[in-house]
């Protein structure tokens, strides 16, 4: 296969920007993988996000997982999957579907960068951002809860990177 060095250059300078946030916040650890130029990364959040119970319940957890996978083609096709939901599965939010792995940032354009993606993960999860519309929305009961619930959002209003202001939830009518 013939190299891309535009892609190449890309890969390094997400490298570069995903260690440099995760070196900047206590709530963030980037695993990138491990042979050659990485492609893929695990992100495990130490923040305040929800996850339902088995009791009918939201309740407040302080970990979670998200994948992020660069397709060679990332720079030339908008609007790919390249965030993947691992755990926990029983995730509460209105832009997460945690058993299915889906994640939903809005429309990520080509090239859309890796601190970037990782920051607007960081807003859903702590409730920074969601959408308040169940025709938007990927889990439809969490979006009723979503609207019954505002005051307590956000859910950890905690910044990601340390010399950050805190931002007030952004909700999407």
């Amino acid at each position: 296969m013939k190299r891309d060095l535009v892609f190449e250059k890309f890969l390094e300078r997400q490298l570069e920007l995903g260690l440099e946030l995760a070196a900047e916040s206590d709530l963030l650890d980037l695993f990138p993988e491990q042979d050659g130029l990485p492609t893929q990364y695990l992100a495990h959040f130490k923040c305040k996000g929800l996850v339902w119970t088995k009791e009918q319940e939201a309740v407040e957890i302080d970990s979670f997982l998200v994948m992020i996978r660069f397709p060679r083609t990332y720079l030339q096709i908008p609007n790919q999957r390249v965030v993947n939901w691992v755990r926990p599965r029983e995730v509460w939010h209105p832009n997460i579907f945690g058993p299915a792995g889906h994640i939903c940032l809005g429309n990520l354009g080509p090239g859309t960068p890796l601190d970037s993606i990782l920051e607007q993960c960081f807003r859903v999860i702590t409730y920074q951002k969601l959408t308040m519309r169940e025709d938007d929305a990927l889990n439809g009961d969490a979006c009723v809860w979503a609207r019954r619930n505002q005051h307590r959002f956000p859910i950890d209003s905690r910044p990601l990177r340390k010399q950050s202001r805190t931002i007030k939830a952004e909700v999407v009518e």
